[in-house]
């Protein structure tokens, strides 16, 4: 087994994966007062990986580059780097070869994939919660799209209680962070916090029984490695 076996988690995106928020550990970082739940991860400190990222108050983590971009949402408190400070509820997409030095002042949580962006996909986005314009869905969902490229999508989709959506195919897969309320579907039930990652063509039929909002990423499994 080399050191990178040692470190290598979920990395084979044929297979579904799940972190429940009750199973989460968090993990210290080299960084004092940074931790992180490891959710995706090819190598140590390095390459594809993707994580919740929590920044204790007054913490900050040393200057570093993104040799293949970093996406970034803000789940609470107020993120910060050099360039300015986002507020909970902010999407941000770093592309590949930009650096920062990252902090937060009264603490923050985020969800974070690093060294996943595709070649030709090098815009910088932020999109506060103000700049924030959603559009009605199929059924009673509203969403905000966050960031398209090539058959890669993000958006946030809130759902109204009690809605059931549609049967369906996830054609390139899809993940989703459940940011507030539980998502639903036939395989188990999703508190806020949790992940879910569904490989290409898998299928289900979501539902929920509150309130809930998500974070969802698809069309960007079906050629991974």
């Amino acid at each position: 087994m080399t050191m990178d076996d040692t470190y290598s988690l979920n990395m084979d995106f044929t297979q579904p994966a799940c972190m429940l928020a009750h199973d989460q550990k968090w993990i210290k970082s080299p960084a004092d007062g940074v931790s992180r739940i490891p959710l995706e991860r090819k190598v140590a400190e390095s390459g594809h990986t993707t994580s919740f990222v929590r920044f204790e108050p007054g913490s900050f983590f040393p200057e570093h580059g993104h040799p293949q971009g970093e996406e970034i949402y803000i789940l609470d408190g107020v993120f910060s780097d050099e360039n300015g400070d986002y507020p909970a509820g902010t999407y941000i997409r770093n592309p590949p070869g930009s650096r920062h030095k990252p902090f937060s002042k009264e603490g923050c949580t985020l969800f974070v994939k690093l060294d996943q962006f595709q070649s030709d996909d090098n815009i910088h986005i932020v999109i506060r919660p103000e700049d924030q314009q959603w559009q009605a869905g199929i059924g009673n969902l509203r969403v905000l799209s966050l960031h398209n490229h090539n058959t890669e999508s993000t958006a946030l989709v809130h759902w109204p209680e009690n809605e059931v959506f549609q049967p369906h195919t996830h054609w390139g897969g899809e993940e989703v962070v459940v940011i507030e309320g539980k998502f639903i579907d036939e395989y188990g039930e999703y508190p806020a916090g949790s992940w879910i990652r569904s490989p290409h063509m898998s299928k289900h039929y979501p539902r929920v029984e509150e309130e809930t909002l998500i974070l969802v990423k698809v069309g960007h499994l079906n050629t991974a490695e």
